[in-house]
């Protein structure tokens, strides 16, 4: 009996994107950005090797990319072993959970709110109710800021009063930061969960819990994040493979990304600990199973970060891991790879791109699908299940 692998590499965008003139960087629009497009020409340019990607290039990314942006990449051209597409979105947002939604069938129907002010971002009633449910007499932060920054920047503050540090980004997002030995991780979720039904009902996406240890010069992010995002207000692909009988694993914040909605099993942990679950799920996800996995955040890591040698490196990383799992597919199996938005390391700013997204194919045979919605990635892998 088949099953189905959707696994979303996170922000690689092939460029394109019809709309992006509508999608700003700061005051420069998204016209242009080509998340892997301009970090193939930064390997060459810069890194004086092309970008090495086999396994992906052999089931069509180089295609891909050429025919969603017109930029021709020689490195990523191979062979083709797989189905190769590309997928343009409609949601109003170029976010995780715009991209997820869509790719599992459902667009977002709203407009998500934004904290547009860069300082003072949050309103006081919000930063009242953080306050009452974390019973602190204050908070820090209220600005735009990169986590890494912030918790270097305000992180001994934080440990000396207790008052958590509040901050966002161009997303649709709240995120508190807080120590896990001295503010507690517990303490931390709970006030996230706490003041999360607030949040949701102003259309902000998802509150975050950053959690980080360590002493002051030396704080660092744990594993230990945890999303509390909207429920989606329809079904999406894991109901629907749940109502035809099949078993739905999460890999990843897939199960935090849709509030639990249609997952049965979630398995978590840092990238290599995720490429691992994948492996061991392509040995034992049981049949007419749907594996839905978010791998690699390369946007935190190395897109806001304007970071394209480590995005490359990381990129040749998983092409990698993904070929071992392709090696543990059975005949009646597919395996779907793609992503939920871009992030041009390249470009202005520091915000997600909106771009269009690779689709690629393992299990149908070398072929083009051509031109997609984000929607018809779920009815390609529902389909494949029955469901």
């Amino acid at each position: 009996m088949a099953r189905a692998f959707l696994v979303v590499i996170d922000s690689v965008g092939i460029g394109g994107a019809p709309d992006a003139a509508q999608f700003f960087n700061g005051d420069v629009p998204d016209t242009g950005a080509n998340t892997l497009g301009h970090i193939a020409q930064w390997c060459e340019q810069e890194r004086g090797r092309p970008l090495d990607l086999p396994v992906m290039a052999g089931l069509g990314l180089g295609r891909a990319i050429e025919a969603a942006s017109g930029m021709t990449v020689p490195a990523l051209e191979a062979p083709l072993a797989g189905a190769w597409g590309f997928a343009t979105e409609v949601s109003p947002g170029k976010d995780t959970p715009s991209g997820h939604w869509e790719l599992a069938g459902l667009p977002v129907p709203w407009d998500w709110h934004y904290f547009p002010d860069k300082q003072d971002s949050f309103p006081p009633d919000l930063l009242a109710a953080v306050c009452a449910a974390a019973g602190s007499a204050g908070t820090l932060g209220n600005c735009h800021a990169s986590g890494t920054e912030i918790i270097a920047r305000l992180g001994e503050e934080h440990q000396r009063t207790g008052w958590p540090i509040c901050y966002t980004s161009a997303d649709s997002v709240f995120q508190i930061a807080a120590h896990e030995d001295s503010f507690g991780l517990d303490r931390l979720l709970d006030l996230c969960r706490t003041i999360a039904p607030m949040l949701h009902e102003m259309r902000v996406g998802r509150v975050i819990a950053r959690p980080f240890v360590g002493t002051p010069g030396q704080y660092a992010r744990t594993g230990n994040r945890r999303d509390f995002a909207i429920t989606p207000p329809g079904p999406v692909l894991t109901n629907r493979v749940q109502d035809a009988g099949g078993h739905v694993y999460g890999v990843g914040k897939i199960g935090d990304i849709f509030s639990m909605t249609g997952i049965d099993e979630v398995r978590k942990g840092d990238d290599a600990a995720l490429l691992g679950h994948l492996h061991d799920l392509a040995r034992t996800a049981v049949p007419g199973s749907l594996t839905f996995a978010n791998i690699v955040e390369f946007d935190s890591l190395y897109g806001h970060r304007r970071d394209p040698g480590g995005y490359a490196a990381h990129l040749e990383w998983f092409d990698m891991q993904i070929g071992g799992v392709l090696d543990l597919l059975g005949p009646d199996d597919l395996l779907v790879i793609t992503a939920d938005h871009g992030n041009d390391p390249t470009w202005l700013g520091t915000d997600h791109t909106r771009e269009r997204v690779p689709v690629l194919a393992a299990g149908m045979g070398p072929r083009a699908l051509g031109g997609m919605a984000f929607t018809d990635v779920a009815q390609l892998v529902a389909a494949h299940l029955g469901a």
